[in-house]
Order: structure tokens, then sequence, then C-alpha cells
């Protein structure tokens, strides 16, 4: 079941973190990221974060799940959404403990039509 734009839009508003908190929607689901780093994904209309060692000591409450058959397991995060600021200190605290993202290399360009002729 893919997860509804409603429920993405309810995310970010109970994380309060304006433009800090984006998405990219992926195969349906969506990744979240803070200042540019993946820290959480929503599927099948539900809340998962990622799981570092640096944050493991403010979840150890949430049940961990995988997000896919076989993926690693991911901390269900769901109860979040009913303590906005709590929600928002895990997000921020993850974005802090993740490495930043590797640059993307460039896209080579296309041939020009007009060399062919």
């Amino acid at each position: 079941m893919a997860t509804d734009q409603s429920f993405v839009e309810y995310v970010f508003e109970q994380a309060g973190l304006a433009d800090r908190l984006t998405c990219k929607r992926m195969f349906g689901e969506y990744g979240l990221y803070v200042d540019g780093k993946v820290v959480a994904f929503c599927a099948d209309n539900s809340l998962f974060l990622k799981l570092v060692p640096e944050t493991a000591d403010l979840l150890p409450d949430l049940p961990r799940q995988e997000l896919f058959p076989g993926s690693k397991p991911y901390a269900l995060a769901d109860e979040l959404l009913d303590d906005p600021d709590r929600l928002r200190a895990l997000l921020l605290a993850l974005e802090r403990a993740l490495p930043e993202p590797k640059p993307k290399r460039p896209k080579a360009k296309a041939q020009r039509a007009s060399r062919s002729r």
C-alpha cells in the first residue's frame, strides 16, 4: 500500500521543522530529509526512523520493524506523531549523527543531434 500524501503532510506538520524537512517520492513511498540528510521514511502510512548508534538511547521504547521484507530494521515511530517535541528532537538528533551525503556525480551530457548531420 502506497503512502498517502496527506500522511506525509501530517508528519511535516507534527515535526515543525519548516523548510529544513523535505521529502522525495520513492517507489510510492517517501524519504524524509533534514538539511539534505535522509533521516526517515514514510511507508504504508507509517513513520520509520533510521537507527544509528548515536541515537539508540533516544529510541529504546520504539518497536523495530523492517521497512520492506529483507531490509534492515528501522524504528517504527507512529506514536511520536502524538508527541511533536520528541519527534522534532529525534529528527534533529538523527541529522546531527548522520554523515554528510556524498556529492552526486555530474550527469553525462547527451550527445547533440547536430553532430550526426
